[in-house]
């Protein structure tokens, strides 16, 4: 993710950057009237983005399911730098962060993220984004299948849907609960970033659900708890050994 090996693709064309701008309009309207956030003196006195690159780096050093992502981004020749491809920033409505691939960077909604665990959720959730804009030719703006896909994985294996999140939530208690809940917030990610309607939305994420659900990379499994990403990157790294040797 490190300037040029991580814009991979050829750049897009002019209907396509309109869409993109469009698509980012509805997520991050700030982006597109002003380009890139402030990042001057006066920013540090901010205290919204003082916590948020707090808890950013926080998130980076020491999260299992982030380093694991981290280390996955650089071996596929993405690797990734907190400045250039994290920014913090003012948002509308309630989101809480989104991937722009126009720029190759994670938006991080400072003014709705509230905590260090919700920030863990958020990067995480965005870094599988980024992990499938690197290793796949994904058309985010014109298919969305594409999209719906990656949305499936980043539900799947962000611990978005882990028990205590859904408890939280008060659901819980249902059959195959787990794949209930990866298809629910895949649509609800959709309808944030695609002005079409709820049908839809679900129409694609079911036509994906079966591949892109069972597709865990670079886990390897799904990581239910930190426990489990941490198996998952101990597994990484002795997979990436081995394969450095042979």
């Amino acid at each position: 993710m490190a300037g040029a090996p991580y814009e991979r693709g050829r750049g897009p064309a002019a209907g396509e950057q309109l869409q993109q701008q469009h698509v980012s309009c509805q997520v991050f309207p700030e982006r597109v009237a002003q380009g890139n956030p402030q990042q001057g003196f006066f920013s540090s006195f901010f205290t919204s983005n003082q916590k948020c690159q707090l808890r950013l780096l926080k998130t980076l050093e020491t999260n299992p399911y982030v380093k694991l992502l981290l280390d996955a981004m650089k071996h596929s020749g993405c690797a990734v730098n907190k400045d250039r491809h994290f920014s913090c920033e003012d948002c509308n409505g309630n989101v809480s962060g989104g991937f722009d691939a126009s720029t190759s960077q994670i938006v991080l909604c400072q003014n709705n993220i509230h905590n260090q665990a919700h920030m863990n959720r958020v990067v995480t959730h965005e870094l599988i984004h980024a992990f499938d804009h690197c290793r796949a030719h994904v058309d985010w703006f014109t298919n969305i299948r594409h999209l719906a896909c990656s949305e499936v994985r980043a539900a799947n294996l962000s611990g978005d849907c882990s028990l205590v999140n859904e408890i939280f939530r008060l659901h819980f208690g249902l059959k195959q609960h787990h794949q209930t809940c990866v298809r629910d917030r895949a649509t609800l990610s959709i309808l944030a970033v695609r002005n079409i309607s709820k049908e839809v939305a679900k129409k694609a994420v079911d036509e994906v659900f079966e591949s892109c659900f069972n597709d865990h990379e670079p886990f390897g499994r799904i990581p239910h708890n930190k426990t489990y990403a941490r198996y998952a990157h101990r597994d990484f790294q002795n997979r990436d050994r081995y394969y450095s040797n042979i």
